[in-house]
């Protein structure tokens, strides 16, 4: 350290930079100011002093040798030899504790008490109130919980975590009957469950965990497809998201159950198109293009709840099973996962000689196709898929 308070800080070992903070940037001891890779191992460089950056010497990806300068400080004045001297308080540690606390109650509906209203008003339940009647309690381990929308060029970072919390996407691992599970569900309250830049990030993450520890997906898809409001990163031809894709290849691999619930469209309804078992809610309208688009095509102006109303894919045979409500969707969901997690029961003699008389002896008599499932069956066990399909 130099009389005048400035402090090199140096690399520990031979590496490559891969970590370096700006000028101008404020430290504590703690701050690690620099990462040094050696050997696929990162070794920080801590500041140790309370200050400023003045000058970086180094940049990101170049490499160094062992005592190579790679920045320098400009210390507090309290840290400057002769200086008065000050006593730290726990003033800061305490700011970013409650900085925490105040970023966790915000991402909670009672942070939002209209919204829910207007939710509740509609008879529909918020993101998190699906997910917490899906899983066993204290199960939810929450992915990318703090994210908010990346739209910080026209809008203030604290307007964003106060009106955005998650980016409009509650995602995470949980387990559902003791069974290890994903779940995901878009929050409406949040720019209309919009799929933004940065929940999109969160999927590709969680997708690729779903593939490799092969975990079941339950995924509430309600919302209004992609969004073209985010500004902070260019956005040219779309191929960075893979979510698409790779929620696609899940299918064969691991059970994914889709809810509709509300107004379902374009990239929305994509994801819950893919799910190997799709669940509407009555009165969702579910479609691959909205009102906006609709109108923008030259198709005229449609009412949002009038695009795919459950009705319209139940004869088509684009739902399989339709839900009274979203606690009806959830009932079904842990059903289908409580059969994906069932043993197979061994047949006793009662169900042998019923299954002797289950099919007539004559083969040009008719019969009652769902009375052989449920002979085969386990009681209580069989969700008929595509009811009113091919009437």
């Amino acid at each position: 350290m130099s009389d005048d308070g400035v402090v090199q800080l140096r690399s520990p070992v031979v590496g490559t930079i891969v970590m370096v903070m700006a000028p101008g940037a404020s430290v504590t001891p703690d701050t690690v100011v620099a990462l040094v890779e050696s050997m696929k191992m990162e070794y920080p460089v801590a500041a140790g002093h309370h200050g400023t950056v003045s000058s970086v010497a180094v940049g990101v990806g170049e490499p160094v040798e062992k005592g190579t300068i790679v920045l320098e400080f400009l210390l507090a004045p309290m840290a400057v030899p002769g200086a008065a001297a000050e006593i730290p308080t726990a003033a800061e540690g305490l700011d970013r504790l409650g900085e925490l606390m105040e970023r966790t109650r915000l991402l909670g509906d009672g942070a939002r008490p209209d919204a829910v209203a207007r939710r509740h008003g509609r008879g529909l339940r918020t993101a998190r109130e699906n997910v917490a009647d899906l899983i066993d309690p204290g199960s939810f381990i929450e992915y990318g919980r703090f994210t908010y929308a990346a739209q910080t060029k026209r809008r203030s970072v604290e307007d964003l975590i106060a009106r955005t919390p998650g980016d409009g996407l509650v995602c995470g691992t949980a387990t559902v009957d003791a069974t290890p599970v994903a779940v995901l569900s878009y929050d409406a309250m949040v720019l209309a469950g919009t799929q933004g830049q940065r929940n999109h990030q969160k999927k590709d993450r969680l997708f690729g965990l779903v593939r490799r520890q092969g975990l079941p997906v339950v995924f509430f898809t309600e919302g209004g497809g992609g969004r073209p409001g985010d500004t902070d990163h260019a956005v040219v031809t779309g191929l960075n998201t893979e979510a698409f894709h790779a929620f696609a290849s899940l299918s064969g691999a691991v059970r994914t159950i889709g809810i509709a619930a509300g107004r379902c469209f374009a990239g929305n309804a994509a994801l819950f198109g893919c799910c190997d078992v799709t669940i509407a809610v009555e009165g969702a309208t579910i479609g691959m293009g909205g009102p906006a688009m609709i109108e923008g095509g030259g198709l005229g102006i449609v009412e949002p709840d009038a695009v795919g109303p459950v009705a319209v894919h139940v004869q088509a045979g684009s739902v399989d099973l339709v839900a009274r409500d979203e606690a009806h969707a959830v009932q079904l969901a842990k059903l289908l996962l409580a059969l994906d997690a069932r043993q197979a029961a061994s047949d006793d003699e009662e169900r042998s000689a019923a299954l002797r008389t289950v099919l007539p002896e004559d083969r040009r008599r008719a019969y009652d196709v769902r009375g052989l499932i449920d002979a085969f069956a386990d009681s209580g066990s069989v969700l008929e898929l595509r009811l009113g399909f091919g009437g």
